[in-house]
């Protein structure tokens, strides 16, 4: 380390201040993870297996570590601790809760920890939105489109489609709670002006009405299994990814962001590798299609899994961090670093 090297402020980040630091911003958020994603492509990142902490006592429960660095520009490094507790939900609280943490790139100490559940969830659904938007370039833009599991990341994702542009003459609408189907209901018709809403009551009903499918679930095994509700050709964001019988994802053109780390986990795309014993039936990454490497045809089911890389939450966290360092009222923790010499 070079001797004029000096340990960073350490600073705390809020919820508060990641939401507006994040506010009416879809389109450059989603410029940054497209540039992420391009990084990561060009071998500029180091994006090490998710760990997952799991408890015999909570089987449904677990906890995810991402460490990743991020090259370009904004170099930096640091990891993600996510939680997915379930049963938070019928507690009244969020699922998922976070905190990131980023790394000076020259020094390695650790200068801020912010409120992640928010950068997840925006990083999830500018994916998706980016994913969307080149996906179907060749294909027409869907008119209709169809939500399975309408918790926090399906309104991200719609908040996404809606700030970059994206308009709908149908919204459908699926989900096991009927608590959750008619909040998500009652939050469509209040920040749409125009598409019908219709409540499907089977995630066949849905898929057969829908151009573009979005899965935001939290299951952990697939449950839908005949390749024929999807014999319209329609282009599926698999996001909660493991909603799909290998059937169905055997039968679709396969687009993940990284494959080493999509296929494993049980994932759908996993599931089908232990099917086939290969991995052929991956078409590519989103980084292909932003090449211009991979052209999806318009008369086959194209299916979009993201696992969900840690350098996004890098990348957006990193902007979060300059906005309110910039322009918010940072908190900055007074010697949080205090043994600085080595012999006192």
């Amino acid at each position: 380390m070079s001797t004029s090297a000096n340990v960073p402020a350490f600073t705390v980040i809020s919820g508060a201040q990641v939401q507006s630091a994040l506010a009416g911003r879809h389109e450059q958020v989603v410029d940054i993870v497209e540039q992420a994603y391009r990084l990561h492509g060009a071998g500029r990142t180091v994006n090490p297996p998710s760990y997952f902490l799991r408890f015999p006592d909570r089987p449904s429960s677990r906890i995810i570590a991402l460490p990743a660095s991020l090259g370009g520009d904004t170099a930096v490094d640091g990891i993600k601790w996510i939680s997915s507790f379930p049963d938070n939900v019928a507690a009244g609280i969020p699922r998922a809760s976070a905190v990131l943490v980023l790394n000076d790139h020259d020094t390695g100490y650790p200068f801020a920890c912010l409120e992640s559940s928010v950068i997840s969830a925006t990083r999830t659904a500018a994916s998706a939105a980016l994913a969307a938007d080149h996906l179907s370039r060749d294909r027409g833009r869907p008119r209709r489109i169809g939500f399975i599991g309408v918790g926090l990341i399906a309104r991200y994702i719609h908040e996404y489609l809606q700030g970059t542009g994206w308009t709908f003459d149908e919204i459908g609408v699926h989900d096991l709670s009927a608590e959750h189907t008619a909040g998500f209901t009652s939050y469509l018709e209040r920040v749409e002006d125009g598409p019908r809403v219709v409540v499907h009551d089977s995630a066949e009903s849905l898929i057969r009405s829908a151009d573009l499918v979005v899965f935001a679930t939290v299951a952990g095994t697939p449950h839908v299994h005949d390749p024929a509700w999807f014999e319209h050709a329609p282009l599926v964001l698999h996001v909660s990814l493991r909603d799909l019988s290998p059937e169905v994802v055997l039968s679709s053109v396969n687009v993940v962001d990284d494959v080493d780390h999509c296929l494993k986990a049980d994932t759908s795309p996993h599931l089908a590798e232990q099917r086939t014993g290969n991995r052929d039936f991956v078409d590519g990454t989103i980084n292909d299609v932003l090449a211009g490497e991979l052209k999806v045809p318009a008369d086959r089911p194209v299916v979009f899994s993201p696992f969900g890389l840690g350098v996004l939450d890098l990348a957006v966290g990193k902007f979060v961090y300059d906005q309110v360092m910039a322009h918010g009222e940072p908190t900055v923790v007074p010697d949080f670093f205090s043994e600085l010499r080595r012999y006192g």
